[in-house]
Parts: C-alpha cells; sequence; structure tokens
C-alpha cells in the first residue's frame, strides 16, 4: 500500500485535532478561573526564577482574510495610543503583585501588527514593560514583524529597545494567493525589510509560511520557497492554514473551493520541508526548521525543546505571563486568559483589576499528559524513564494508551521499554497520536486538520 493510502487508512486526511500549543487546549478553559486565580498565582511567583512576557497589540491596518487571531482593524492611531495607556496601566496592577526582584528572560511582541507602533509608541511601551519586570543580561526579545507596517525608523526604535529576534510573516509570495487572502505583499518589499533589519544587527531572522491557502499549488510554493530562500533566514516556519470561519468570520471571504484538498495539503507541506532541508535547514519538530547553528536547533538536539502558544521554542522559562486583551498567562499550575474582546479588556483594567476572565487549574494529571503531549510533539518520543523521575509511577495512566497506539500504528511507530517512537514516516500522524493521550473532548469545539 503506498504512504498516501496508508495515512489516509489511519485518518490523516479527516481528522482535526488540537495543534498543541498548550495543554489543556483554550476550548476547555473556564470562567470559573479568572483574575482571582490570576493574582495569588503572580504573588506567589518565585523571584529568582525569570519568567517570559508575552504582549498582545491586536490592531491592524488591513485584516487577512486568512487569520483567525484576535485582531481589528483600525485606519488611525487613536485607539492605538489609547490601547498602550491601557497596557501601561495593566503594568502598574501587576507591580502592586508580583514579587520585587522578578526578571524578565523573554519578551514576544505578537497580534494582530506590533508594527503598527510609531517609533515613539515602541519606546514608551517597552520601558514601561522593563520598568516593572527589568530584564536578565542575556535577555531575548522578539517582535512579529509585517513588512508592509514597517520602516528603518521603527526597526531602529525595535533595536534599540533591544529587539534581538524577528519574525516576518509572509505566507506566500504568488500574486494570485497573496489576493485570495487580501494580503498583498511584493517581495521587494519583504526583501527591504530583511536588509533593514540585518543592517539594524538584528542576528536572528524566522519567516512565517503557510500551506494549503486558496489556489496554492506545488509549482507556487516551489516559487515562494524559493524566493524566502533568497532572504536567507535563520529559522523557518509553515503553518498549515486552518479554515475555520466558524470562529473567524473574516475567513467567508475566501473561496473554499480554492482551498488544496487533503492530499495536496500533505503534498504542498511535504515539498516545503525538501526544500528546506535540502537547503541546509534542520527540521524541527512537525513545521519548523533552523540552521544547525540556531538556538531553536540546539535545544531539539539536545532535548530542551518546548511548545507554546507561539509554536516551537527553546523558552526554557516555565512561566509565561501574558498581556493585552487575548493574551494567556502559562503560570504554575494553571492557565489564565485575559479578556478576548478588546473593548472587555480595556473595561477590565480601567475598572482595578487583571483582565483574567478564563483559564484551567492543572491537576497532576494534567500535568503528566500535558508533558506526554509535549514530548510527542517535540521529540517525537514518549520516554518513560523520564516521566517516572517527574511524576513516578505512571503505568495506570501511560501504559494502557501507548498499548493501543502502539497496535494501531504499528507501521509508524516503535515500541521498547523505555521509548515509545515515532518513525520519520509516521510523524505527519504526530498530533493524531498525541491526541490519544487527551482527556478533554469539548463539546461542539471543531478543530484543525491534521493534515
Amino acid at each position: 500500500m503506498k504512504q498516501i493510502d496508508r495515512l489516509r487508512s489511519l485518518g490523516l486526511f479527516d481528522a482535526r485535532v488540537p495543534r498543541y500549543t498548550s495543554y489543556p487546549t483554550a476550548p476547555v478553559f473556564s470562567p470559573e478561573v479568572g483574575a482571582a486565580h490570576q493574582v495569588k498565582t503572580l504573588a506567589a511567583l518565585n523571584p529568582d526564577e525569570p519568567v517570559s512576557v508575552y504582549l498582545h497589540i491586536p490592531f491592524c491596518e488591513r485584516l487577512c482574510w486568512f487569520c483567525a487571531c484576535r485582531t481589528q482593524g483600525t485606519k488611525t492611531l487613536s485607539p492605538v495610543e489609547s490601547y498602550i495607556g491601557t497596557l501601561e496601566q495593566e503594568l502598574a496592577l501587576l507591580k502592586e503583585i508580583l514579587p520585587e526582584g522578578l526578571r524578565m528572560g523573554r519578551m514576544h511582541w505578537g497580534g494582530g501588527t506590533p508594527t503598527i507602533l510609531p517609533p515613539h509608541l515602541i519606546h514608551r511601551l517597552a520601558r514601561a514593560v522593563r520598568a516593572i519586570i527589568p530584564p536578565t543580561a542575556d535577555h531575548e526579545f522578539s517582535v512579529e514583524i509585517d513588512p508592509t507596517m514597517v520602516d528603518p525608523d521603527k526597526i531602529a526604535a525595535l533595536a534599540e529597545e533591544g529587539m534581538n529576534r524577528a519574525s516576518i510573516g509572509i505566507q506566500d509570495f504568488d500574486p494570485k494567493v497573496q489576493e485570495a487572502i487580501g494580503r498583498i505583499q511584493p517581495f521587494d518589499i519583504t526583501k527591504a525589510c530583511v536588509e533593514n533589519l540585518r543592517a539594524a544587527g538584528i542576528q536572528s531572522l524566522n519567516a512565517d509560511l503557510v500551506y494549503g491557502l486558496p489556489h496554492q499549488n506545488m509549482a507556487r510554493l516551489d516559487h515562494t520557497v524559493s524566493k524566502v530562500l533568497e532572504l536567507a533566514p535563520d529559522r523557518l516556519a509553515i503553518f498549515g492554514y486552518a479554515h475555520v470561519p466558524w470562529v473567524s468570520k473574516r475567513q467567508q471571504l475566501i473561496d473554499s473551493d480554492a482551498l488544496p484538498k487533503e492530499v495536496e495539503r500533505y503534498e504542498l507541506a511535504t515539498l516545503a520541508a525538501k526544500r528546506f532541508m535540502g537547503a541546509g535547514f534542520e527540521a524541527i519538530g512537525i513545521d519548523h526548521f533552523a540552521r544547525s547553528s540556531d538556538s531553536l536547533a540546539e535545544a531539539a538536539r539536545s532535548g530542551h525543546l518546548r511548545r507554546n502558544f507561539q509554536g516551537y521554542t527553546d523558552d526554557i522559562y516555565p512561566t509565561l505571563i501574558g498581556l493585552g486583551a487575548s493574551s494567556i498567562s502559562r503560570l504554575p499550575a494553571c492557565y489564565i486568559q485575559n479578556a478576548p474582546a478588546t473593548a472587555a479588556y480595556i473595561q477590565r483594567i480601567e475598572s482595578g483589576t487583571l483582565a483574567g476572565s478564563r483559564g484551567h487549574e492543572m491537576t497532576e494529571d494534567d500535568l503528566l499528559r500535558a508533558r506526554v503531549i509535549e514530548m510527542l510533539m517535540c521529540d517525537f518520543c514518549l520516554n518513560r524513564p523520564a516521566l517516572r523521575q517527574m511524576f513516578g509511577d505512571t503505568s495506570n495512566l501511560v501504559d494502557p494508551i501507548i498499548a493501543q497506539v502502539a497496535t494501531r500504528y504499528r507501521d509508524y511507530v516503535q515500541l521498547s521499554e523505555n521509548y515509545l517512537d515515532i518513525s520519520h514516516a509516521g510523524r505527519p500522524l504526530t498530533r493524531i497520536i498525541a491526541s490519544w493521550f487527551d482527556a478533554y473532548v469539548p463539546d461542539g469545539v471543531k478543530y484543525s486538520q491534521a493534515s
């Protein structure tokens, strides 16, 4: 039986499963875990352990149709500047809660479009964060960059504030594909952005692509990959487009008949992976690639690769503090999400309380399953001795599921006394295999395609 036929028989082209950037996933979160838990957990942080900070800027001058992020359009800076004021209020609230001496090892600005901020707001926001959570000596500051919404002055401001890693959104360079997703981004503008970043001393550059977009085919994606390689990024990510118009209404503008079918999606992802690895990149997890000298590749080789809401990371800090509308904090033994709607977030902060609106308290069972899923997603290997070292005897929960997985996917996994390994050919099934260890199936939730 051909590889594609075998994968089809195991449900790859029909399954809809989480991407597992967290466990449990956000649809499991409950309003019973909110701002009160947020305050209690933040106050109890160990000041000797640095934290990561994620800051969400939900504004865009254009709303790309393919995007399912929490964003809103604006043609003026007025709501943006007002929002920065609310973030400063949130930081002031945190100052009263966080233990003295806490430091920040990582900071990431996402969106939306962080580069919608003009230089004076970039300086204002970065300095406001540092005033509350000072950075460590080896602090990493990364920002998501829209090449059509950035210029040398903005890049200079970000570099001055310590940005040392940039992530450029590309998606696809083909004009027909760009038109179909509402994101016109010529190659020359993107190239100029890269040149400006390099000239500003930004040493680490990531490029994000998407497969499964309308009108995308092998020739068009192959051309896009060639253009991306001309930019010489240090890291790459190629995500499968999740067509979820019931979640993101703007996706209704996309012609679903123009989307590649399931097997085509698989072939597109395979093409990109082969091209990237042929160009000297190492495969990282299910959808990332990095130069061998990059810290992400080093983390994968050493077993320190982790997964969070931005995808794969070498971030070693267990606590992530989310700031802004819809951002999610990963705190000791719980997740908490700020109010998703910008207006609701602003209302909560202006009332003098933190904005946590829903979350999940982790049980011991949750922590074990989360680590199992992260092992599979990051290392393609379930390491039973490592689990026993962390959680004690895990055989009652883990072993029965391992036995079922080993039987169901016998052509794609290898089971030994201490390990369950997913073979290279079986890696497209990783999210499905991970889902066997997921104890939550929320009613009415539709996840993205596994292929």
